[in-house]
């Protein structure tokens, strides 16, 4: 997947902020309904073990979730569901998540990511960067910011993912 530009991201980003209530509750029922596995991860596993550390954190968590599925959804439009991707795929990302999380736990940062590639690093520095600042305002325990840039980088690498294989199974059909 090529790198969004700046305006992509801009635009993206600027998209989420503009939603009102029920549009947001649109796009994340969507997103639940054609993700289960993934939504469930998302935001019931990962803001439990942030929240574990730090409870605020784990809702900017969620907020940031929000943004990453707005600008994917705004810039490469509607990811495939769940039931087209299938198992192997829940199966072979649920493997790599849990070696990330391995390799977090043990001390080792994400740039030493089990991730084949390291996609979206604009988006991510954007991500860190606002997690930056909320923590400018609300000091956190190093465990719940390592763990929250971690899993930040993680769920922008599994949308990275979802577009690859959107992209895949286009072109076998």
């Amino acid at each position: 997947m090529r790198e969004f530009t700046d305006k992509e991201l801009y635009l993206g980003l600027e998209y989420a902020k503009s939603l009102d209530q029920n549009a947001g509750h649109t796009i994340l029922t969507r997103f639940q309904n054609e993700q289960p596995v993934l939504a469930q991860t998302l935001f019931g596993v990962f803001p439990s073990l942030i929240a574990e550390q730090d409870q605020n954190v784990a809702h900017l968590f969620m907020d940031l979730v929000f943004d990453v599925i707005c600008v994917f959804e705004k810039t490469s439009g509607t990811l495939p569901s769940q039931q087209t991707l299938g198992m192997a795929w829940l199966q072979e990302k649920a493997a790599l998540v849990d070696a990330e999380m391995t390799a977090m736990m043990s001390g080792k940062p994400h740039s030493e990511s089990v991730f084949e590639t390291d996609e979206q690093k604009g988006l991510v520095q954007f991500l860190h960067d606002c997690i930056d600042e909320y923590l400018a305002e609300h000091p956190a325990p190093g465990d719940a910011v390592r763990m929250i840039k971690t899993l930040i980088f993680v769920t922008v690498q599994l949308f990275c993912s979802l577009h690859d294989a959107a992209g895949a199974s286009k072109t076998l059909h």
